[in-house]
């Protein structure tokens, strides 16, 4: 589990597939504190397994799963990446639940600048489209975010200073590939409520 609060930005340093796996080895700093084998790291919102690390890195491996849902398969080396380590009791969450569990990517269709203010209008994917309401949880590339607005094929968000600062957001481009996690208690709700109405209108 995951708060979407990105702790640093770290760098591909090494890709090879094997088999029909993809392992990456990153070059982090702040992730690789206390690290051990088996712990999991946020890389873009897909929570992903340590297998190895060094003083300056750490790899993991990606199933073909992963592969096909997430932005993992185009990653190459140099390429910046949003990390995150996941949350230990205790800790405060900043953001909101985020499982690490990709449910698939977007585009990105649109920013424009107000003020310092980055607005950026998406895609509404095919997935869980009753779950994009205005106001509400969603998140992109592993970051905790808010919905400013939504139409019927576009969602929209808006991206702090700090954010920009911090995360891979400074170098997205119209038409980049960002992966996509639904807020898990939004999709709870409408799976109830449709299973409700289902029954009533049996």
């Amino acid at each position: 589990m995951f708060s979407g609060l990105i702790e640093e930005m770290g760098i591909v340093r090494s890709c090879v597939m094997m088999g029909a796996c993809k392992q990456i080895e990153f070059t982090a700093t702040s992730v690789l504190e206390d690290i051990q084998i088996g712990d999991s790291i946020s890389v873009n919102g897909v929570c992903l397994t340590v297998i190895s690390f060094t003083d300056t890195t750490f790899t993991i491996q990606a199933i073909p799963e992963t592969l096909w849902l997430t932005n993992i398969i185009d990653l190459i080396p140099s390429n910046p990446v949003n990390l995150e380590r996941s949350l230990r009791m205790g800790d405060r969450i900043g953001g909101h639940m985020v499982q690490g569990h990709v449910d698939g990517t977007t585009t990105l269709l649109h920013l424009t600048l107000e003020g310092d203010a980055l607005n950026a209008t998406f895609a509404k994917p095919d997935f869980w489209q009753d779950c994009f309401i205005h106001k509400g949880f969603i998140t992109l590339d592993g970051m905790s975010l808010t919905i400013t607005n939504v139409t019927q094929k576009t969602f929209s968000i808006g991206f702090i200073p700090h954010t920009q600062a911090v995360t891979i957001t400074q170098y997205y481009q119209l038409g980049t590939k960002i992966n996509v996690e639904v807020d898990h208690t939004t999709k709870i709700m409408m799976t109830f409520l449709k299973q409700q109405a289902e029954i009533t209108h049996g």
